[in-house]
C-alpha cells in the first residue's frame, strides 16, 4: 500500500441483506421473478461510514462477510482503487464473473462513498462533474403485464416528463408487435420507445422484429439476441433499420467482457451496471473504453447508485430508471434523487452519494 500521512484505514465492513417482493409478478423474454434481493455494504473508517449495494442474493453477502472484509480491512480509505485491486487478487481462484464481481461492486461503491464523506464532498465533485444531470428512461413494461398495465406504466413516465421509455418483449414474437403498438399509442409520438428482448430471439427472428418495429418508431433494440452471441449482435447491428440502435452489456462482470464486445463492433450503445461490473472503479474503466471507441455508455438499473458517477462520465448516454430498483431505493434510502425534466441530478448539498439507509424501514425485509 502506498505510504501517506493522509491514510485513513478502513476499520470494518458490515453487510446486510433484504428481500423485497415485487408489487406484481414480473417477467421478461427469458426469466420470471417475484422478489428482488438487495445486499447493502457499509464501510467504516475515520469516524465516517460509506454505503454501497448490489442486487444479488445471500451468497453475495456471505462472500463480502467471509472473504472481502479481511482483504479490505486496514486498506487506505483514501485509495479505493488499491482495495479494488486487492479484492480482485483475493478472488482469483473463485472466478471473477458473477457473485464475486457483484460483491466487489458493492464494496467498491461503499469505499468511494466513504472517501467522499471523509473529504466532505459530494461524490460527483470528487470525480469532477461534467453533466448537470443524467438523462433517464423509464424501464419496465414487463411481459407479465396486461395491455392496460403496460400502457398505464409507460404513459405515466411520459406524463412525469420522462421522454424515453422501455418495455420488455421476447415471450411471443407475434404478440410483441401488438404490445409495441399499444405502447406507442399510449405514449404518443413525442417520446422515444425502447424495447428489450433479453436475448430471447434468434438472429432471424430479431431481424424480422426489428423491421416490424420501425412502424412504431422504435429507436433502441436491447439484446435482440443473446449478448454472448457477439457475431449475432454485430449482424443485427449491421442490418437493423436506420435510426434503431443496438444496445447490450448489462451482464458484463469484468473489463475484458466489455473490451470483447467493443472489439466486435457488436453495439451502438454499451451498457454497464455499477452493481455488477466491479463498482465505481470499474465504471470509469468501462467509460474510458467507450471513449476510445467513440461510443456512448448507458448505466443499467440502480439509478440512485449511478447518478453521481454518470454525471462524471463524458460519454454518458443515459441511466435506466428501472421500476423495481426505483421502488426499492425510495423505500430503503433517504436522499434518493428524483426525476427533474427527465434527468437525475446529484444533490451537491450532501457528501458522498448522499444516501442513508432507513434502517427501521428496511428491517422488516431483512433476510
Amino acid at each position: 500500500m502506498p505510504n501517506s500521512s493522509l491514510q485513513v484505514p478502513v476499520e470494518s465492513l458490515q453487510v446486510s441483506t433484504y428481500t423485497v417482493p415485487t408489487d406484481f409478478p414480473e417477467s421478461d423474454g427469458t426469466l420470471e421473478w417475484n422478489k428482488t434481493t438487495l445486499v447493502v455494504v457499509h464501510a467504516s473508517g475515520g469516524g465516517e461510514q460509506g454505503i454501497g449495494y448490489t442486487y444479488a442474493d445471500q451468497s453475495t453477502a456471505h462472500l463480502v462477510h467471509s472473504t472481502l472484509g479481511e482483504v479490505v480491512k486496514s486498506c487506505d480509505a483514501m485509495s479505493p482503487p488499491w482495495a479494488y485491486a486487492q479484492m480482485w487478487r483475493r478472488v482469483r481462484n473463485l472466478g471473477r464473473p458473477g457473485i464475486c464481481s457483484m460483491a466487489i461492486s458493492a464494496v467498491d461503491c461503499a469505499l468511494w462513498d466513504l472517501k467522499a464523506r471523509l473529504l466532505g464532498l459530494p461524490l460527483v465533485t470528487l470525480f469532477g462533474q461534467i453533466h448537470g444531470g443524467a438523462p433517464i428512461y423509464g424501464s419496465g413494461g414487463f411481459t407479465s403485464y396486461s395491455d392496460q398495465q403496460l400502457a398505464s406504466q409507460l404513459s405515466g413516465w411520459v406524463q412525469q416528463g420522462i421522454p424515453r421509455v422501455k418495455m420488455k418483449i421476447g415471450r411471443d414474437a407475434l404478440k410483441d408487435i401488438d404490445r409495441v403498438r399499444i405502447a406507442r399509442d399510449a405514449i404518443g409520438h413525442g417520446a422515444d420507445l425502447y424495447v428489450d428482448s433479453n436475448g430471447a430471439y434468434n438472429r432471424q427472428q430479431a431481424l424480422r422484429q426489428a423491421e416490424a418495429f420501425t412502424e412504431f418508431d422504435v429507436s433502441w433494440f436491447e439484446e435482440p439476441v443473446s449478448s454472448d452471441d457477439l457475431d449475432g449482435l454485430r449482424s443485427i447491428r449491421d442490418r437493423a433499420p436506420a435510426g434503431m440502435e443496438i444496445a447490450a452489456g448489462e451482464y458484463g462482470y469484468e473489463l475484458f467482457y466489455f473490451r470483447r464486445m467493443l472489439a466486435a463492433s457488436a453495439v451502438d450503445v454499451l451498457q454497464a451496471d455499477i452493481t455488477r461490473c466491479g463498482g465505481i472503479t470499474a465504471m470509469f474503466q468501462v467509460a474510458a473504453l467507450c471513449e476510445s471507441h467513440n461510443l456512448p455508455l448507458s448505466c443499467h438499473t440502480a439509478p440512485a447508485l449511478h447518478t453521481h458517477v454518470a454525471c462524471a462520465i463524458r460519454s454518458l448516454r443515459n441511466i435506466e430508471y428501472f421500476h423495481d430498483h426505483v421502488r426499492i431505493e425510495n423505500m430503503f434510502f433517504d436522499g434518493v434523487p428524483q426525476p427533474v425534466n427527465g434527468e437525475l441530478r446529484p444533490d451537491l448539498s450532501r457528501p458522498g452519494l448522499g444516501l442513508e439507509l432507513k434502517r427501521a424501514d428496511a428491517q422488516r425485509f431483512a433476510a
